[in-house]
């Protein structure tokens, strides 16, 4: 990012350098808005459960429900023999296009616009180290998020996204 000037647009160098990625698993707790978050340099069968299981560590012997999107990381053999093996959690998986049902992406999206889309990051330690600074900051305020829309502007909205599935699929078909 370039410093911003007076009646001047955002702008950005043409030389900008990308230092790698990380990927952060992330629990938010619906009850507290609590977030568990943990930066791990990629995402497969065997990170995804290990951050599983300390994310519901803290919840031993509690009936826990997880909501999953469909990653592909969320579906493999290992993810998939997961509750078999602990029989007081339970996931489910928000239909494809309906990850705003998940709250968890509502804050992906907070930690996004607040903390990460404008940084300059010279390295991925510094990008986690962000992240989790945003983490601890957002758990000293820690609220639940509260739904805004009642159940008739949500089943409309869920009407409408299905007719327009439905018109998607229908045009593909021809």
């Amino acid at each position: 990012m370039l410093p911003a000037a007076f009646a001047a647009t955002e702008k950005r160098t043409h030389d900008h350098v990308r230092h790698g990625t990380t990927n952060l698993f992330a629990a938010l707790e619906v009850g507290t808005g609590e977030v568990i978050g943990e930066c791990r340099p990629n995402r497969n069968g065997a990170t995804f459960p290990a951050f599983l299981k300390k994310a519901v560590k803290p919840h031993a012997g509690k009936e826990i429900h997880v909501v999953l999107d469909n990653l592909s990381t969320h579906t493999t053999p290992e993810v998939k023999a997961w509750p078999a093996k602990n029989p007081h959690i339970h996931f489910h998986f928000t239909p494809v296009g309906f990850s705003w049902l998940n709250r968890i992406e509502i804050w992906f999206g907070i930690l996004t616009r607040q903390s990460i889309r404008r940084g300059t990051f010279s390295s991925v330690n510094v990008l986690v180290k962000q992240t989790r600074d945003y983490i601890s900051s957002w758990n000293q305020a820690v609220k639940p998020f509260t739904w805004t829309a009642t159940a008739d502007e949500f089943l409309t909205k869920a009407r409408l996204a299905q007719t327009n599935m439905k018109k998607l699929v229908s045009n593909n078909a021809k």
